[in-house]
């Protein structure tokens, strides 16, 4: 299978034409089953793409989700999306830059910055990385402990102007606003906070563990080591 599939990716209903729609709709069950990037052929614009490593997603809401905080924590957590909206929030105005090269410009996101969230569960000095987990039950992407403090990485819970929607992502999703898409994890459920970098799903099929747009560190998880 061709790698251009990330578990990052979001569903094709930003703006565009009716045939760019419909294309995107005609395709998006073929990418569920194979991930071979077949939408990345067509033009789309300035538009999401569904991408999923599972074939399906439970739904949450409001009731049942949940956000596990834990690890090397002094106070580990679990926040549900009331907690969430009741913490300080962020908007912030950025592009959403997939590394197989299509991009969304301006895109509004609006969140809880991430080490806000850190800073209240209290990292322990040991803490050198995070493990985050997504409840689509495969899906992981890890963070160093500086990366995951940018005052632009956000644990989003609203995207262009409205809840983060379950194709994309929601309730609750990670926006990390300076690396490509794959590190913005989907249905974000998890926040372990480890001693060194547990490289990701797409990390383990050969991406790269520091995603930066643009940049190319060269930083390859090996496997046999």
């Amino acid at each position: 299978m061709v790698l251009g599939l990330l578990g990052a990716g979001t569903l094709g209903i930003v703006t565009g034409t009716r045939a760019q729609n419909a294309a995107t709709s005609l395709l998006a069950p073929i990418e569920l089953r194979d991930p071979t990037g077949l939408t990345s052929l067509l033009p789309l614009g300035d538009t999401f793409r569904f991408y999923s490593v599972t074939g399906s997603v439970p739904f949450r809401d409001a009731a049942t989700y949940r956000l596990a905080i834990g690890g090397l924590v002094d106070h580990p957590t679990t926040l549900t999306l009331a907690d969430l909206r009741a913490l300080p929030q962020t908007e912030l105005v950025r592009d959403f830059q997939c590394v197989t090269g299509w991009r969304v410009p301006q895109v509004h996101w609006s969140g809880v910055r991430l080490s806000t969230i850190l800073d209240r569960a209290g990292v322990r000095p040991t803490g050198r990385a995070l493990r985050l987990t997504s409840f689509d039950g495969t899906y992981t992407e890890s963070l160093t402990l500086e990366e995951a403090r940018l005052p632009d990485v956000l644990v989003a819970l609203k995207m262009l102007g409205s809840d983060v929607t379950h194709d994309h992502g929601g309730p609750v999703r990670l926006y990390v606003a300076p690396m490509y898409g794959y590190k913005s994890v989907k249905w974000l459920s998890g926040i372990e906070v480890t001693d060194t970098v547990i490289p990701g799903y797409w990390e383990h099929r050969g991406y790269d563990v520091d995603g930066f747009v643009g940049q190319s560190n060269g930083r390859k998880f090996d496997e046999r080591t």
